[in-house]
């Protein structure tokens, strides 16, 4: 078996439709399975796939793990030489699967592979690589910085906008489409489990990293991914933005120690002051209706990482 694709599902069951009627299109000369993993959603994607896809595989877990775990689920069952963690919400283009599969095989140095990610209306999706968290990458981390200054190396997205060619080596790819050899899997660890959700992907290329293997994206693979459409439907909308910073802690923590994420924390309560002073500020002197949408959720999105990092704001237990 050339390779095993895993897909996780969380209520996304329309989407994973989508995603397996992509993957049978496009994916040829690659002898593959295709792994879903149900969290636990109970959405009626088994009777879908019954119905529609027989052949794929289709493992039940009897209670929402997480990312991580779920997807360290279908490798259990897994069989190929290399695998593919592939989110539901994702839409293969073209041939991009065999073009990542033969990259990833060409170089032994190869630890892993990801590729270009377009957001539903076709633009890119510059979250595709990035570079490792760190403190003032995540206190400048904001969406005017990036456009302004897309090459700055702090991002660790610079092959985005180099000239088409031979894939380049990244610090990390986006999980959303992860293609790893299974023996350097093996021996990084498989997925961390302390991350329930986000971050997974950043340790895992590290640990990849950790073991002497590379991390590469092509721009020559395209894969459409609509981004965030799972967690969209949790009751907490802000759920997610504490988690991120949470486990953004945690792998600071694991891989810098507890000073340096201690000093992250205390550098997101400050930007989200500075963050709450100018959303006060423009909107008092530009007269900004303060029942603007953008404005309010701004504003409880800040106040709410001010609390988390004084402290004041649980973090869900999974």
């Amino acid at each position: 078996m050339d390779l095993s694709i895993i897909i996780v599902n969380w209520n996304s069951a329309g989407y994973v439709r989508q995603c397996l009627a992509s993957l049978y299109k496009n994916t040829e000369n690659l002898k593959f399975e295709i792994i879903v993993v149900d969290n636990a959603s109970y959405d009626g994607c088994r009777e879908m796939l019954k119905k529609e896809f027989p052949d794929v595989r289709y493992v039940q877990n009897e209670k929402n793990s997480g990312f991580s775990q779920a997807n360290n689920l279908g490798c259990q069952v897994a069989s190929g030489k290399n695998v593919l963690f592939l989110n539901p919400d994702t839409e293969i283009i073209g041939n991009a699967l065999a073009v990542m599969h033969a990259h990833l095989n060409s170089w032994r140095d190869a630890g892993a592979i990801g590729c270009k990610l377009l957001n539903s209306d076709l633009t890119l999706q510059t979250s595709c690589i990035q570079a490792f968290p760190s403190i003032l990458a995540q206190a400048l981390d904001a969406d005017i910085l990036r456009r302004l200054f897309p090459r700055f190396q702090l991002w660790g997205m610079r092959p985005l906008f180099a000239p088409p060619g031979t894939p380049a080596e990244v610090e990390v790819v986006s999980g959303a489409c992860l293609m790893v050899k299974r023996d350097i899997l093996e021996k990084a660890g498989f997925f961390s489990t302390e991350y329930f959700m986000y971050a997974e992907d950043v340790d895992l290329c590290y640990k990849i990293k950790q073991k002497g293997f590379k991390v590469y994206y092509t721009d020559a693979a395209t894969v459409v991914h609509h981004g965030g459409k799972s967690t969209q439907k949790k009751p907490d909308t802000f759920e997610s933005i504490i988690l991120q910073r949470e486990s953004t802690t945690k792998f600071l923590k694991k891989t810098r120690g507890k000073s340096y994420a201690k000093l992250y924390k205390i550098s997101m309560a400050i930007v989200a002051l500075v963050r709450l002073i100018l959303i006060f500020g423009i909107g008092f002197f530009t007269k900004i209706d303060p029942k603007n949408h953008l404005r309010k959720f701004s504003f409880r999105k800040w106040k709410l990482i001010l609390r988390w990092s004084l402290g004041l704001a649980e973090v869900a237990k999974h």
